[in-house]
């Protein structure tokens, strides 16, 4: 078995040695930028004056380089090369996003999209002028273009490890694989640099196939007007910002969903063919993170019986959100063509199936998703460190020097440290007006107290950027002496061993995201904590309260909201002023969660659970499930001598009757064969619907000795009995409906032709008549998913049908209803033989979605043992089943095979 782990870049990536360029190791090739000097200004702050000031909050977005990995930071993995393991700033070229190192290729794609795509409405004049413009300088660009081409095609090159990409994928990866628990795998991905220059050419032949055999690595190879549209546009000025609650409905948004959708689709088919022209039966798939939502799909599409995984490492959005994006259904069906889909934590898992329920109208539970022909998992999973490799990193000599140097230089100083991608999300803004607050309100610390902030920013000048420069330039210039510098901003990234020696000095670390997946900075912040390396230990963690590392933290972090300035400058205080022993306590509650939540862990714990529910999905696909027999069933019947039959009735006893009309005429067929089965008395029947008591009191009432459940189990019959016994609570059912009924009126309103359904535990909501249907299966989405958001605590849930909405109790249920059966029966036996089953013949046949736990029940019972024979029976539709046997026939299939049981001496 090998596991494909489908990722946007490749761990690995080309270097070409050009003619003239340095060698490695060259002076020329270490030169360090200088550092940047910050002019002065008065400050806006008054020492008495504690109000942030109003700053620029109509950032420019900037479109971030294709080479950095999700954090915007460098990739660190156990066995970098140290030439490359730092991150690139992208050249201040046409295309800023891709082809930014000198020694790959130049991208040949348009960035931005060409005028004619972004402003469709303008005139012919302008196009022909802007056309006439671009024909000048074309011949000159294209020469270049070629010449710089040649010589790649020629170059020598070797193959080094990317500083692009997913690093903490990356570590619980080689984690998982050092530990054993990883036997084959094999990445597929981008090899992080444009391939057009090389189109054609037996060097790229060559880079592929050396990937392929020395590094198990499969490079798709896209062109470089399908990356960057995919990426540059699409990826990060559509599905960032709105992943990170951020909609584009601002005059500067980007979102040209008209030309860069296309290419997302063109790279994620690239990955989906990658991946079907090298499966093998048995192979898992693991596909990872936003750039690739439709590849799950596409391969299950080639490939149905596949095991698919898929898991997002950043932040799931609420469905008000997500639904603003314009190709929202398609980015969903690509993702439920995994079987199993993970997230970080429980409130992205919440949304993703709240948004599924109303933009897919599919039914959506605790555990998945309900598709008509299958079930797709849901998970929530948290990623976390590698904490092996940490360690052996820390005991680099060179991360004690840097130790001895920041002892030094910060002797007697508080350090709080940040490391931070320069982007509206990361909230650096937010964290510095929160300092500056910090310094005006409590003078004591002025000059005792340090922030050292690392801002990684790309080349585009941003308003963002001006208005961090403008805050730190104030503080600086407001505080400062020839002794003290109260912030250092560092708009450039620092090597690996002096972030580590920074998180092992550090008295806090501040994380002030406005919205992220996880933050595992913080976890590797805390393992450094452990005094091992410095006399500073236990340091304090200021965490904001929307990222996904929060959330696992239980409270022992100082959890702050980003925008509330004057509680983050709170928390900066108490962080440096809390006793040694709180901390302690705090650190050694916190670093115990790093520990369990580990990168391997994450990675084992995935694929068990992958495999599990594969197997449970692939039992229950009808494909899978044979058709009942019937010699057999008739042996099981015979031999035994106390039967249970519990039955469906719409759609399994009868096959017509709309589920909000009355049935005008009794099913006369239906009856006999009822009547014919109950001559034996070692038989007993009981009949499930979701109808009335009174309307199955009418259907039934020449069938005496047969038992009734009504209303999906909320009321059962007894065999024999006219009387019905109220299995739910009538006061719970009557305050949820209070509850409930507001909100289906609301959408009644909105939708002629609909109507609602009263029942005495149930509502509906039909809107099959609806004057138009489409606008109504949305209102009823919309219904579904709103129900279920503001009335879970009232234990009910609404749950999408053809053509209705039911909302009904969780509590009692059909299978409620037969535990009830069976234990009433259980009881009415002699005492001497209560420790033995009250049947030994189970018989459980339906057709519908709410049969399944019944079929699940009754299968259990068989399982361990507790009824000898047991036969549960799905009438052949589509969908995948916890049934053990199918019937193809339909309500006649089902009478047919009754008739023969009861014709049977």
């Amino acid at each position: 078995m090998t596991v494909f782990i489908a990722s946007l870049f490749l761990p690995k990536t080309v270097h070409f040695t050009l003619p003239g360029a340095p060698r490695r190791g060259s002076a020329s090739e270490k030169k360090q930028p200088k550092p940047v000097k910050l002019e002065t200004q008065p400050s806006l702050f008054q020492p008495n004056d504690i109000t942030p000031p109003i700053t620029p909050t109509d950032e420019k977005k900037q479109a971030a380089g294709p080479f950095a990995n999700e954090d915007g930071l460098r990739v660190h993995v156990t066995g970098t090369d140290p030439d490359t393991d730092t991150l690139r700033a992208p050249a201040d070229r046409s295309s800023p996003t891709w082809g930014g190192r000198p020694d790959q290729p130049r991208s040949r794609a348009n960035s931005p999209p060409p005028p004619s795509l972004i402003n469709p409405s303008r005139s012919l004049q302008q196009k022909a002028k802007e056309l006439g413009r671009q024909g000048v300088s074309q011949p000159r660009s294209l020469a270049r273009s070629d010449s710089h081409d040649r010589v790649f095609a020629h170059a020598d090159w070797r193959i080094v490890n990317a500083d692009q990409g997913n690093g903490g994928l990356r570590n619980a990866v080689e984690a998982a694989a050092r530990e054993g628990k990883l036997g084959d795998y094999i990445w597929v991905g981008t090899l992080g640099m444009p391939t057009d220059a090389l189109h054609g050419t037996q060097q790229l032949q060559d880079i592929e196939d050396r990937l392929a055999t020395e590094h198990d690595m499969l490079a798709v190879i896209c062109s470089d007007k399908d990356f960057d549209g995919h990426y540059s546009h699409f990826c990060k000025q559509i599905l960032w910002p709105v992943f990170h609650y951020q909609i584009p409905d601002n005059p500067k948004s980007k979102a040209y969903e008209d030309h860069s959708w296309k290419y997302y689709v063109n790279v994620n088919q690239a990955f989906a063919d990658k991946i079907v022209k090298n499966w093998k039966r048995g192979d898992v798939i693991w596909v990872h993170d936003y750039h690739l939502l439709l590849v799950p799909a596409m391969v299950r599409k080639k490939i149905p019986e596949a095991k698919i995984g898929f898991f997002l490492h950043v932040a799931f959005p609420s469905s008000e959100v997500f639904r603003c994006l314009a190709v929202r259904k398609q980015l969903l069906e690509g993702m439920v063509g995994a079987n199993l889909i993970g997230f970080q934590i429980h409130e992205y898992t919440r949304h993703f199936l709240q948004t599924c329920s109303r933009i897919l109208n599919a039914e959506a539970t605790p555990e998945g998703v309900q598709l008509e022909d299958r079930f797709v998992d849901v998970i929530n999973l948290p990623i976390g460190i590698d904490p092996v490799s940490l360690s052996q990193h820390r005991e680099e000599p060179e991360v004690q020097r840097w130790l001895d140097i920041m002892r030094e230089r910060y002797a007697g100083k508080k350090l709080i440290v940040a490391r931070d991608k320069l982007d509206h999300v990361r909230g650096v803004r937010q964290k510095l007006l929160s300092y500056e607050l910090f310094l005006n309100a409590n003078p004591e610390w002025r000059d005792k107290v340090v922030l050292i902030q690392v801002a990684l920013s790309t080349s585009e000048k941003s308003e963002l950027d001006a208005a961090v420069s403008d805050i730190v330039t104030r503080v600086n210039s407001s505080w400062a002496n020839l002794a003290y510098q109260p912030v250092v901003y560092l708009k450039q990234d620092i090597d690996y061993a002096q972030y580590l020696a920074l998180l092992s000095i550090a008295d806090a670390l501040m994380i002030t995201s406005q919205r992220e997946g996880m933050n595992l900075t913080s976890h590797e912040y805390l393992y450094c904590q452990d005094g091992k390396f410095s006399e500073k230990k236990h340091g304090s963690l200021i965490l904001s309260e929307f990222t996904g590392t929060s959330s696992l933290f239980g409270g022992n972090e100082l959890s702050v909201n980003p925008w509330d300035y004057r509680a983050c400058a709170n928390a900066i205080k108490r962080a440096l002023e809390m006793g040694d022993d709180e901390k302690e306590q705090r650190w050694s509650k916190l670093v115990e969660c790093v520990n369990h939540h580990t990168g391997a862990h994450w990675f084992t714990e995935f694929m068990a659970r992958l495999d599990l529910v594969y197997e449970e999905q692939h039992r229950r696909d009808q494909t899978s499930v044979p058709r009942l027999s019937i010699p057999h069933l008739v042996q099981q019947y015979t031999r035994s001598e106390r039967r249970l039959f519990i039955l469906d009735f719409e759609g399994t006893l009868v096959s017509w009757g709309p589920v909000n009309k009355i049935i005008p005429v009794s099913p006369q067929r239906t009856l006999d064969v009822l009547n014919d089965l109950l001559l034996d008395e070692r038989n007993t029947i009981y009949v499930m619907s979701g109808r009335r008591p009174e309307e199955l009191d009418r259907l039934f009432r020449r069938v005496p000795n047969l038992g009734l459940v009504a209303e999906n189990g909320c009321f059962l019959r007894d065999c024999g009995s006219t009387e019905w016994t109220e299995m739910a609570d009538s006061e719970q059912i009557r305050s949820w409906k209070d509850a409930v009924r507001p909100i289906l009126t609301y959408y009644l309103e909105r939708t002629p032709g609909a109507e609602i359904e009263d029942r005495r535990c149930s509502l509906f909501f039909h809107y099959k008549s609806a004057e138009d249907y489409e606008a109504a299966l949305r209102q009823a989405s919309d219904c579904a998913s709103h129900i279920n958001d503001a009335c879970e605590e009232q234990r009910v849930h609404a749950i999408p049908l053809d053509g209705s909405v039911l909302v009904e109790p969780i509590d009692w249920t059909k299978t409620t209803a037969a535990q009830k059966i069976f234990a009433d029966l259980r009881a009415g036996m002699a005492p001497d033989e209560k420790h033995n089953s009250p049947v030994d013949f189970l018989m459980v046949v339906g057709d519908g979605r709410e049969d399944e736990k019944v079929f699940k029940w009754a299968n259990t019972l068989g399982e361990e043992g507790v009824v000898k024979e047991v036969v549960t029976v799905s009438l052949g539709t589509a969908r995948n089943t916890e049934a053990a046997s199918t019937l193809t026939q339909g309500v006649s299939g089902v009478l047919i095979t009754l008739q023969k049981l009861a014709s049977i001496a």
